[in-house]
């Protein structure tokens, strides 16, 4: 197999690591270089470079090993903690509980398993731009191969409508290439044989085109310099493979959490099983209470609540715009400090409006009707040189360039409509429009005669004019810097109409001398209905937010400072301004508070300026559409791209996908996020506030050792955890915002879903509250019976009814005061009457299948043998009635005096 790498001149070292071969250099050496000729390759050389250079085909780096990353579920702390449990469960002689705890993990991996098979597919969608099939010379013929069997020196023929096989140096001939797919700009781009100089990026060369891009027109003959993963579409492929994904800010602090639970647990279960042993009870039920311990310390739903909660924060984004691919980066996108946005189509519409036009001594408001007649004029001359379609019936958004079809708008607004088939059959010759020189040209026959028309940048067209005195070309200078300072982009229309008897031009020098300026027309690209207000939403939440565009700079900067980016100290930062930087430089500039336009960025510079905003730790949001954005979309912390512009390849390498491309719908993104993070702080409240009334009763059973008997099983534990306490963790996971969510700064990458705060709120108020009431009701029920601490109350003995009914009260009293906790936990500080009591209706059927659920373990039979538990009277259920407003009110009183504060 063979090695090759780039330097930025474009020399390329391929093969057998001895050739250099420079793609821009002479052609003789070229062909000395490559050992080809004009004629091609033959057949049996052609088939050795095969084996030399390898298959001219997109190559993925490593798979995806589906059962390695299932096993790796297994060996989450959780998991090992509970294996370790239903160890001990199966050595102790209760396989029931074994099997209960084993089926818990089971239904953590299975849960985590799935959220995390979303599979990488951005080099096979790369894939697709090469064609199957490719036209080379070899032995002197002409011949159709299979285009992975292209090497470097076959002649390649680069033919209108098909796209182009590998990286090539034109060696006759001229074409018309759209390199969206590799430059994200959509003027396509004219390539010949004549070569030019280039001091920026090797796409801008005009006598090379590259794998991947498409011929609109024209046909060349080209030599092939490079092929496969050594190619310009190959090096973005390895781009978008290059690293791991990381985990997300939820992720990593859901792993540090579980291991200090892991620990807290097997610590508490091991401290505790001398202590056991030595208040006098036997190594049996030493070690059953020791489980009881690990089980009541480990939240068995915490995963596969957060896994739920997640997908339905990805089912509301979806309603709204934003497909999400990977569950945790719902929560990604609440701890996004930077937005990397695209301009065209994100910010803007990506439609084209003509809303100036400039005549000689006037200027006329485009978007009415004009009263001057030259006004028609230009719009008709403008609309005559373009080779774009309307909108049909069959094609709704038209075809061809963006500006051109808002000069057939313009045309059609002054009532000098142009019909494309008409316009077609009377062209008798075209100038493409040249990259270089930046103009058009049309020589068509009109009701005036032969005409000549060019329309292009002004710097270009004014040149070719006639006519033009001092004032007038002040006059001009002064209105094209006033409209680009406004944003807007200025094409220059000029004709000339021939003399009766004058022969047609049919060279380009020759029709563009001589012309007369009609005027000037000036357009813009609008911004997006919602933008201003979704930019404003971005900055009161803290965000900032970076322009990167392959756009000129005023232009983009223009439209950024419309809708509010760059309001402070706002800078623009040209590709070739970017390339000089070194990396500290990069660095430095990213880190301060400016909101920064970067224009003509190439995809190195995207990833470039993605690294170094997070290597100042920052969470990135990128946006982007084609292929060449594909690199940065993998590296960023949410790549979001483009659903109706993007490209396959784009959509792929990104997390989130917008249906609408609107840069509204990812600040509305970044809301949810902020809300499920929000929303999962509230479920792990929670769970976390139910810990302490579980270990508590293990804790007095050990330190009375034995006197007290056991006020809970484990079997109730794993009801509670698995069963009653469920579904309203899920519903809290659909909470609304509190007010002001959105008013608040990003939150450190630091900051964690379980914090001190958290932590006293979940076991000292309200676990602490349940705690005492729930051990409260089970000594209350017991001594009424005529329990005395030491009286034995085992199966067979006159007591024995009376714990079953004092251990369910403590299971009830628990699932009482969950619900107390559920309705304290919706608000982290405001009032719960400020949301409404009863606005959560999942919470209510939550709450109502929690009550079911607890009727059903302790009213049916066969249930009541599994879990120990029996039927409550009337008077046991009134004790535990209370619980839930005792705990709620308590907590709601707290609240109050920290806002007092």
């Amino acid at each position: 197999m063979t090695t090759g790498t780039k330097s930025p001149d474009g020399v390329v070292t391929a093969g057998n690591a001895d050739t250099e071969v420079n793609a821009r250099e002479p052609l003789a050496e070229l062909y000395r270089d490559l050992r080809t000729s004009p004629h091609g390759l033959a057949g049996r050389e052609a088939a050795r470079r095969l084996i030399v250079y390898g298959a001219n085909e997109l190559t993925r780096h490593t798979g995806r090993r589906w059962p390695s990353e299932l096993l790796s579920q297994f060996t989450q702390p959780l998991a090992i903690l509970l294996a370790v449990a239903a160890g001990l469960a199966w050595a102790g002689g209760t396989p029931a509980l074994a099997i209960a705890v084993v089926a818990v993990i089971l239904l953590n991996a299975g849960f985590a398993f799935v959220q995390e098979m979303q599979a990488e597919h951005a080099v096979d969608a790369l894939a697709a731009f090469l064609p199957a099939t490719a036209w080379v010379v070899r032995d002197g013929v002409r011949a159709e191969i299979p285009a992975r069997d292209l090497v470097p020196g076959d002649v390649l023929i680069v033919v209108e409508g098909g796209r182009v096989s590998a990286d090539a140096r034109i060696i006759d001939g001229d074409v018309t290439v759209d390199l969206s797919a590799l430059t994200g700009e959509s003027v396509p781009a004219d390539r010949s044989a004549g070569p030019t100089v280039v001091t920026g990026s090797l796409l801008d060369a005009h006598d090379l085109v590259f794998s991947g891009t498409t011929c609109t027109g024209g046909e060349a003959t080209t030599v092939v310099t490079r092929t496969g993963m050594h190619t310009e579409l190959g090096r973005i492929a390895a781009l978008s493979q290059r690293g791991a994904a990381q985990p997300s800010p939820l992720e990593t602090q859901v792993r540090r959490a579980t291991w200090i639970i892991a620990v807290v647990a097997v610590t508490v279960g091991v401290a505790f099983l001398p202590v056991g042993v030595w208040a006098g009870l036997g190594w049996s039920a030493a070690i059953s209470f020791s489980i009881g311990l690990i089980v009541a310390n480990v939240p068995e739903g915490l995963l596969p609540i957060i896994t739920l909660a997640l997908a339905v924060g990805v089912r509301e984004l979806a309603r709204k715009g934003a497909v999400v691919k990977r569950l945790s980066a719902v929560e990604t996108l609440g701890s996004t400090t930077v937005i990397c946005t695209d301009k065209t189509g994100t910010l803007t519409e990506n439609r084209m409006t003509v809303t100036r036009m400039w005549l000689p001594g006037a200027e006329i408001d485009a978007t009415g009707r004009a009263d001057d007649r030259r006004a028609v004029i230009l719009a008709a001359a403008a609309a005559a040189c373009t080779s774009a379609h309307p909108p049909t019936d069959v094609e709704p958004a038209g075809s061809g360039d963006p500006t051109e079809l808002a000069l057939l708008r313009l045309a059609a607004h002054q009532d000098a409509a142009v019909q494309p088939a008409l316009r077609d059959a009377n062209r008798l010759a075209i100038f493409h429009f040249d990259a270089h020189l930046k103009r058009m040209t049309s020589v068509d026959d009109t009701a005036a005669g032969v005409a000549v028309h060019t329309k292009g940048a002004p710097e270009t067209v004014l040149p070719c004019c006639t006519g033009l005195d001092e004032p007038t070309r002040r006059d001009l200078q002064q209105t094209i810097d006033r409209y680009a300072a406004g944003g807007l982009r200025v094409i220059a229309v000029a004709h000339r109409v021939l003399a009766a008897g004058e022969i047609a031009p049919v060279r380009r020098d020759d029709a563009e001398t001589g012309l007369t300026l009609l005027g000037l027309v000036a357009m813009v690209d609008p911004a997006r209905a919602g933008v201003a207000d979704a930019v404003a939403s971005a900055h009161r939440a803290g965000i900032r937010i970076h322009v990167i565009t392959g756009d000129y700079g005023p232009t983009a900067a223009a439209i950024a400072h419309q809708v509010g980016i760059g309001r402070t100290a706002g800078r623009t930062v040209t590709g070739d301004d970017l390339d000089r930087l070194s990396d500290a430089d990069l660095d430095h500039l990213v880190a301060g508070d400016d909101e920064i336009v970067f224009a003509r960025a190439s995809p190195e510079a995207k990833l470039r300026i993605c690294e170094a905003l997070r290597a100042c730790g920052n969470i990135v949001a990128m946006t982007g559409d084609g292929v060449n954005d594909a690199p940065a979309l993998r590296h960023a912390d949410i790549g979001v791209a483009m659903g109706r512009s993007g490209t396959d390849v784009a959509r792929e390498a990104a997390t989130m996908v917008l249906t609408d491309d609107n840069f509204a719908t990812i600040v509305t993104a970044v809301d949810a996020g902020r809300r499920v993070f929000a929303n999962v702080r509230k479920f792990v409240l929670y769970i976390f506030a139910h810990a302490v009334p579980e270990v508590v009763p293990f804790l007095i059973f050990a330190l009375s050792g034995g006197a007290i008997p056991l006020p809970l099983t484990v079997l109730q534990i794993l009801a509670i955890d698995l069963g009653t306490e469920t579904l309203p963790a899920l519903a809290l996971g659909r909470e609304p915002a509190e007010p002001g969510l959105m008013d608040r700064p990003p939150r450190s990458r630091r900051t964690g879903v379980i914090d001190r705060k958290l932590l006293l709120r979940a076991w000292l108020l309200l676990g602490g509250v349940s705690a005492l009431l729930v051990m409260g009701g089970y000594l209350y029920t017991l001594t009424r019976a005529g329990w005395h601490p030491g009286d034995p109350t085992g199966p067979g003995t006159a007591l024995h009814q009376a714990y079953l009914q004092a251990t369910t009260i403590t299971f009830a009293g628990i699932v009482a005061c969950q619900i107390g906790t559920a309705f304290a936990a919706r608000t982290d500080r405001a009032a719960l009457f400020t949301i409404g009591v009863f606005s959560n209706r999942l919470l209510l059927w939550g709450i109502l299948f929690e009550l079911v659920f607890t009727a059903a373990v302790i009213y049916t039979p066969w249930l009541q043998h599994i879990f120990g538990t029996t039927a409550l009277n009337a008077a046991q259920l009134a004790v535990i009635v209370p619980f839930p407003f005792i705990v709620w009110g308590v907590d709601e009183a707290a609240r109050r005096v920290a806002r007092r504060r």
